[in-house]
Order: structure tokens, then C-alpha cells, then sequence
């Protein structure tokens, strides 16, 4: 399964993390770029994890 490799968790994460990020200094200023930044920041980290939780139930194989 794919999302029992710890690369592709990383992976999808950094991606995300990096879009949000690209949007929030590309597009937004001010608060709403801050608030965007530190959504970005726990998405990289969270991602990972419950993913890695998703993979040990086996619940990746019904999705």
C-alpha cells in the first residue's frame, strides 16, 4: 500500500503545505496571509501523522 511508505506521507504534505503557502504569499496580505502561513505550517505536520493512522487501521483500502 502506498500510504504505508513514510516518503509518500512526507510527500502529499509538503505538496499541500507548499500550495497553501504559495497562495498565502502570492495572493493574501496581512492577517489573512499570517492565518494562511500557520495553516500551512500544521497541515505539513498533521498530514503526515494521519496518514501514517489511516494506513496501520487499513481503512486506505475502502477510500
Amino acid at each position: 500500500m502506498v500510504l504505508h511508505n513514510p516518503a509518500v506521507r512526507w510527500g502529499y504534505a509538503l505538496l499541500s503545505g507548499i500550495t497553501i503557502a504559495a497562495v498565502a504569499l502570492f495572493v493574501l496580505d496581512g492577517t489573512a496571509q499570517l492565518v494562511a502561513l500557520g495553516i500551512a505550517v500544521i497541515d505539513v505536520v498533521t498530514t503526515p501523522l494521519i496518514l501514517k493512522t489511516v494506513a496501520e487501521n487499513g481503512q486506505a483500502e475502502a477510500v
